[in-house]
């Protein structure tokens, strides 16, 4: 596997990508570039801590085996370990699955698009910390997480903490001069969450904030045909080199 990421003395390998240093110094800064310039900042110091008070509210609400889709640095796979409860973290990153498994957590270096270990009967799946943004496209995401959840399954979900909704091209940044390549991502505020929610079957069975955070609790619909769980061609190859938001 090889990731360049472009700077003025040529390219990075794989393992030195800004997301991949971030996670193995467990702090930033790190950024997400948008195609204007603009910089998104990403939290690495939480992600990379335990869980916090809001975490834990959102462990509360889970029931079932809990697939953490984008489980980043595992906080959330090892609190809900710690708890003993069935959890999954999976990840594109192989840094971001090695943290995760050092802490003791189960966790597998897969896309969110790949085929995954029962699908169709997880209690309850995470998609926290911006990963909503998976592969570009929200309402493809929550279509194949509708596959994957047992039917009434329950699906946490974060949403910006702005009013945006909003698909775009993006790239990892240290901030330094250091980029690694484009992907497709996506934000969504709480109520375009509920309006793209609602497009793809799901039923909003609760809303709440922990400070700046914001959250939804969505209860999945009969699952999809198993022709309709095939992604879209962007959101697959998206998610497999996109970075889990933690």
């Amino acid at each position: 596997m090889t990731t360049t990421c472009p700077t003025a003395d040529g390219p990075l390998p794989w393992d030195a990508d800004p997301y991949t240093v971030a996670l193995k110094a467990g702090r930033g800064p790190l950024f997400l570039r948008g195609p204007d310039g603009r910089l998104l900042p990403l939290d690495v110091e939480r992600w990379c801590a335990r869980a916090d008070e809001a975490d834990l509210a959102v462990l509360r609400r889970c029931s079932g085996a809990v697939l953490d889709i984008g489980c980043g640095p595992g906080r959330m796979v090892d609190a809900l370990t710690r708890l003993g409860r069935p959890v999954l973290g999976i990840d594109p990153a192989p840094e971001a699955v090695n943290r995760t498994r050092r802490l003791g957590g189960p966790a597998l270096c897969r896309s969110v698009f790949e085929p995954l270990p029962a699908e169709g009967r997880w209690g309850s799946a995470l998609l926290l910390d911006g990963n909503i943004g998976i592969g570009g496209d929200p309402q493809a995401l929550l279509r194949r997480v509708v596959a994957l959840l047992a039917p009434g399954g329950l699906l946490l979900a974060e949403a910006a903490a702005a009013d945006v909704e909003e698909r775009l091209e993006v790239s990892l940044d240290d901030g330094r001069g250091r980029r690694g390549p484009p992907f497709p991502w996506a934000r969504a505020g709480t109520s375009a969450l509920r309006r793209r929610a609602g497009a793809a079957g799901w039923q909003v069975v609760e809303e709440w904030t922990a400070g700046e955070r914001r959250f939804l609790a969505l209860r999945a619909p009969s699952p999809l045909p198993a022709a309709a769980r095939t992604p879209p061609r962007a959101a697959g190859a998206a998610s497999a080199g996109s970075p889990p938001a933690r």
